[in-house]
């Protein structure tokens, strides 16, 4: 395993960078998009029903392959082509499932005069605009892992402090605080039961401990 040079290849530099990057934008658009459901869930008062709450679980495990390389990178100022492949890898474990788990939700409500579930944003339901997502997803891990041999073992931006290396906090300290976000949301809307009902329509938890009647 080798560092990246003053005189190594510029271009294997700017692809490391572009992996780094990568990996931030990743990590933090998944979880951006798993907040706009927490903000049609408090906001609009819209209760995730389970394959919400099923793909926003693939989502964050999406977010969390691409934190793995951010951490490794943050931690040790190279990455293997074994650390690419295991974020990465992770990834599109993740938005493979999350694509079917979204087409699923799409097909239960394909025939004409069906509602949907939930509200819609820009045309179409949050699930339709999450199967898009997970779907280009895929093509985009895809091509990211064919240029990681290029960029393994070599020293990444995030090994010298400065914005970089905050950038990576950042991104770890977003996801962290979404995931516990997420976590107290889907507990209060299930409460101490096994199952979350096809759909829901309280916050089971509060009725559960006797706050609601």
């Amino acid at each position: 395993m080798h560092s990246l040079l003053p005189d190594a290849a510029p271009t294997a530099g700017l692809l490391g960078r572009a992996q780094y990057w990568f990996a931030c934008f990743f990590a933090i658009g998944w979880t951006g998009v798993v907040c706009g459901g927490l903000y049609y869930q408090f906001g609009m008062w819209e209760y995730p029903c389970p394959l919400c709450i099923v793909q926003r679980m693939f989502m964050l495990l999406a977010a969390m392959g691409a934190a793995y390389i951010v951490r490794t990178a943050m931690a040790h100022g190279v990455l293997t082509g074994r650390d690419y492949m295991m974020g990465w890898g992770l990834s599109l474990v993740a938005v493979t499932a999350g694509s079917f788990a979204s087409w699923r939700q799409t097909m239960l409500h394909i025939l004409p005069g069906d509602k949907g579930y939930g509200s819609e944003a820009f045309g179409l339901h949050l699930y339709v605009w999450a199967w898009i997502l997970f779907t280009a997803s895929v093509v985009a891990v895809g091509i990211v892992m064919a240029f990681a041999h290029t960029t393994a073992a070599r020293t990444v931006p995030a090994a010298v402090p400065g914005p970089l290396r905050t950038a990576g906090t950042l991104t770890l300290a977003f996801l962290g605080l979404v995931i516990a976000v997420n976590i107290v949301a889907v507990f209060f809307e299930e409460g101490f039961h096994w199952f979350l009902p096809d759909d829901p329509t309280r916050y089971q938890f509060f009725y559960d401990v006797g706050i609601l009647d």
